[in-house]
């Protein structure tokens, strides 16, 4: 952002020391001395202005790629620790959309049976990652999260017939991962991450086969990622998605997980 503003400053004086250069070869031509150069003067003045603006951020641009330059790891300390493991929370932001509270679950006879009282446990996981090489990691993620409710059933005038609790649908992942880390601080990194693997769905329900439990392919992105780094300590900030590739009838994540954060430890 500060080369943009450097660019455009610099853009911005050369149009104005050509304007400058116009106006005084005009001047020559003039008589009237006594409006040209107060004009003249003023655009000089501006130009002085932007040369030391440029100055400045020069001085500025200089000092932090200096102060980042100090602070940066060197492939050495990023490789002497190669091996990394954190576990984390992740929100389930879909999961508490697709089932609403109160959730129509089927109507027979005039009878309606709902979801209520519906908890999210939210999401739970555990990664392991491989250091190959200064910015490339690989490794293996384990995700758990688990939805439960009562089932309410009512009749056409809303009278409760009867409830029953200890209903649960749950999706355990296991997927290899793979992480870039673009930016190498002393205390902050960035990293974009991808992984592919299985999604099994189940619990107290059946599905229109009659089965409990399916399984389904699921893809995990990482668009931005933070890490802030403390010796072998390290905290972490996930913003993606964790979304079933097929069977989304049955694997229930479109976008899933879209905040997550971990703590984790370097060995």
């Amino acid at each position: 952002m500060g080369y943009i503003i450097f660019k455009i400053n610099q853009v911005v004086a050369c149009l104005i020391e050509k304007i400058c250069v116009i106006l005084q070869i005009r001047n020559l031509e003039l008589t009237d001395s006594f409006v040209v150069e107060p004009i003249f003067f003023l655009f000089r003045l501006t130009v002085f202005s932007y040369k030391i603006m440029k100055l400045r951020l020069s001085i500025l641009l200089f000092v932090c790629s200096v102060v980042l330059y100090c602070n940066a790891e060197t492939k050495e300390e990023r490789m002497q620790l190669r091996h990394e493991l954190r576990i984390g929370w992740g929100d389930q932001m879909y999961e508490s959309v697709m089932f609403s509270n109160p959730f129509v679950l089927k109507h027979f006879n005039g009878v309606h049976t709902y979801h209520e009282n519906l908890k999210y446990d939210q999401h739970l996981w555990l990664e392991y990652q491989n250091r190959h090489n200064e910015w490339f990691s690989y490794g293996a993620m384990f995700d758990y999260s688990n939805v439960r409710w009562t089932d309410v059933v009512r009749d056409g005038e809303g009278v409760e017939q009867s409830r029953s609790a200890g209903h649960h649908c749950y999706n355990i992942v296991f997927m290899p991962t793979i992480r870039f880390t673009y930016l190498h601080l002393q205390y902050f990194n960035m990293f974009f991450g991808l992984g592919f693997g299985l999604g099994i769905n189940g619990g107290s329900e059946m599905n229109t086969v009659g089965k409990r439990t399916d399984i389904g392919l699921v893809a995990d992105i990482t668009l931005l990622g933070f890490c802030a780094n403390y010796e072998r300590w390290f905290w972490t900030v996930d913003i993606g998605g964790l979304s079933s590739v097929r069977d989304m009838n049955t694997i229930f994540m479109l976008s899933s997980r879209i905040f997550s954060v971990g703590l984790g430890v370097r060995f």
